[in-house]
């Protein structure tokens, strides 16, 4: 029998090069969640569930926050706020919004301020009960401070939707080679007045706060009142590209320069009855020096001795040493330690510590 010549070709290391790393977002499939799956009763911003996402929140109503798993196909999470309290006629100065921060180091390939920028294209996964006109702002803040805010629209109630959304290169605005913040993306929910007054900035055009919201979707207006986000890829070129999926792994590992937690203390040393000193080394080189917190409960230490000692909540006492590489610390609220004896601190699901370096 004939055997038949295969024949194979090969593709420029370039041209693979290009497939690898070109999402600029950092757990756009949401599919790491270490600050937990879900979190109630909130009316105040900051980072809720999924890494590397918070919301802007300044009194209007309070929500649900979700690492749901309501997703379009071949995606298993999506970021999920939920109304609980309704604010249906929000003040001048009230907002609701989701944010990604971009670090500025992260940009640097895309020139910005030279004659070589280069354009972008964001695409996304988005579902809500609401229909109609949203807004999406981009902001570069270093040296001109500047904005893009768009339009686009959710066709169908209760239907994930596919969107796109074309971003010019700016060959005026320097992104600072640091690690501050780059880019910040919002997509808008709400808003009062002070947001909706101007019209879209569809160029690189002056930071306006009457331009970010001109397309107001109203979500938060009436309880149960839901928007939910996934599969966000930004990247460079004027083609949005199919979602550039990574192992679990691979997004863990960028999200702890961000938010890094742990039960990994190893030995303490009591400094009195209700206080022992530990440290810890990071495995990844956070984005700066963190802010530490405890981030669990019913707390345990031994010297493999005596009677293993608890502590229902420690708290954070002194920080002696903090770098973006390690921490060394007291944590205090234990009762009948030994000053000068040596514990181990019991590794635990429920005994951690956080550490936020976020932007």
């Amino acid at each position: 029998m004939a055997l038949t010549k295969v024949t194979t070709g090969t593709i420029a290391d370039d041209s693979i090069q290009s497939l690898k790393n070109r999402n600029l977002i950092i757990n756009g499939a949401m599919q790491v969640a270490q600050r937990g799956t879900q979190e109630t009763g909130v009316t105040t911003s900051g980072y809720k569930t999924c890494d590397r996402w918070a919301i802007g929140l300044g009194n209007l109503g309070t929500w649900t926050v979700d690492q749901s798993t309501d997703a379009p196909n071949g995606f298993s999470n999506s970021f999920k706020v939920t109304c609980t309290t309704a604010d249906a006629s929000p003040a001048a100065s009230d907002l609701y919004l989701l944010r990604q921060r971009i670090e500025a180091q992260n940009l640097q390939h895309l020139a910005f301020g030279t004659a070589d920028a280069k354009s972008m294209t964001l695409s996304f996964w988005v579902k809500s009960n609401k229909t109609g006109s949203a807004s999406w702002v981009i902001r570069q803040s270093d040296n001109s401070d500047k904005m893009i805010s768009k339009s686009y629209t959710i066709n169908s109630a209760d239907t994930w939707e596919y969107k796109t959304i074309s971003i010019p290169a700016d060959t005026a605005g320097v992104i600072n080679n640091d690690n501050g913040t780059g880019f910040q993306l919002d997509w808008w929910l709400n808003s009062g007045s002070d947001f909706t007054g101007g019209s879209h900035a569809t160029t690189w055009s002056t930071f306006d706060n009457t331009r970010r919201n001109p397309s107001n979707l109203g979500v938060g207006g009436a309880v149960n009142d839901y928007f939910a986000i996934t599969g966000v890829q930004l990247e460079v070129g004027d083609v949005a590209t199919p979602f550039e999926h990574e192992s679990y792994a691979e997004t863990l590992q960028k999200c702890l320069r961000y938010y890094y937690k742990t039960d990994n203390l190893g030995v303490g040393v009591g400094t009195n009855s209700t206080s022992i000193n530990v440290r810890t080394s990071f495995n990844v080189f956070m984005r700066t020096s963190p802010t530490a917190s405890v981030a669990g409960t019913n707390w345990e230490v031994s010297d493999d001795y005596s009677a293993d000692v608890t502590a229902a909540t420690p708290t954070i006492g002194t920080t002696y040493t903090v770098s973006n590489s390690s921490w060394r610390g007291r944590l205090e609220g234990f009762t009948g330690l030994g000053t000068g004896r040596f514990y181990g601190c019991k590794p635990s699901s429920t005994s951690l510590i956080a550490f936020d370096a976020e932007l």
